[in-house]
């Protein structure tokens, strides 16, 4: 294999970021077969056409909710190393990733500092997928699995909050409790850190970040990607202050509020 394939493309490996690349092939392709009719209708053209919910269909099944959860591993790989860098974490000694999938985000960044405890929060259905990926990664003594749904009860406790490739599956109305949630959820002084592929300010230069809001369209009923500047006026509305958006890798930006102390 060239170097790049043997690190992102052996699936014995880690650093495996190939789940995306299998479902854009099991599911996506043929979903953008129905584009036009996304454009004309404004609905969803995912299983929620044949009335499934997109979420409950996939969590119900576990192979179908495993090549799902490596597929947000492989989407996160990048941005997680990059959070891992440039977020001064030093000032912290806990951490929540809400939304925590297969566990690819909490660890990378407690691997990268191993002062920091973390907590995976997902639905129940997620542990034992995300129990078995931190136990290969020899984390399991750090990384702890919290199961709850963040829109019928409080988001887990911690000096910091990940929100990563959550925030655009909602409108906003959704994109808005999430974030008071968060706020309530954080103590004086914690962070909150949001990464999508967040649009330049100007909507002309993230062609990824316009593409996601489109496949937002194609997978939920109301989830739009946003503009930094969107994601900052919306987490000042909730209370956090000195905003930024700072660049990771790729396409994707993390947007930084903190909880006055």
């Amino acid at each position: 294999n060239a170097p790049d394939t043997d690190l992102f493309l052996d699936k014995a490996k880690p650093s495996y970021i190939g789940g995306i690349l299998e479902m854009a092939n099991a599911r996506l392709y043929g979903f953008w077969g129905s584009l036009t009719e996304a454009l004309l209708t404004g609905e969803p053209q995912n299983e929620a056409k044949h009335s499934e919910d997109f979420f409950a269909a996939i969590y119900a099944e576990p192979a179908r909710l495993r090549g799902f959860l490596e597929a947000m591993s492989g989407i996160s790989a990048g941005a997680a190393q990059a959070i891992a860098a440039r977020f001064d974490w030093s000032k912290y000694t806990t951490f929540a990733d809400v939304g925590a999938a297969q566990g690819m985000v909490p660890v990378v960044i407690a691997r990268a500092h191993p002062h920091l405890q973390a907590i995976g929060f997902d639905l129940p259905a997620v542990q034992p997928i995300f129990d078995a990926f931190v136990a290969r990664q020899g984390l399991a003594d750090r990384i702890r699995f919290q199961s709850g749904n963040f829109f019928d009860g409080p988001m887990p406790k911690a000096d910091v909050i990940v929100m990563g490739h959550i925030l655009h599956d909602w409108d906003l109305a959704e994109k808005r409790k999430l974030l008071e949630k968060a706020f309530a959820a954080l103590p004086n002084g914690g962070a909150l850190i949001v990464y999508d592929a967040v649009i330049d300010d100007e909507r002309r230069s993230n062609a990824f970040g316009l593409l996601m809001s489109l496949n937002m369209l194609i997978e939920t009923r109301g989830g739009f990607d946003y503009t930094g500047a969107d994601c900052q006026a919306w987490m000042r509305d909730a209370g956090f202050v000195s905003t930024r958006v700072e660049p990771l890798l790729g396409p994707d930006s993390m947007v930084i509020g903190f909880k006055p102390g």
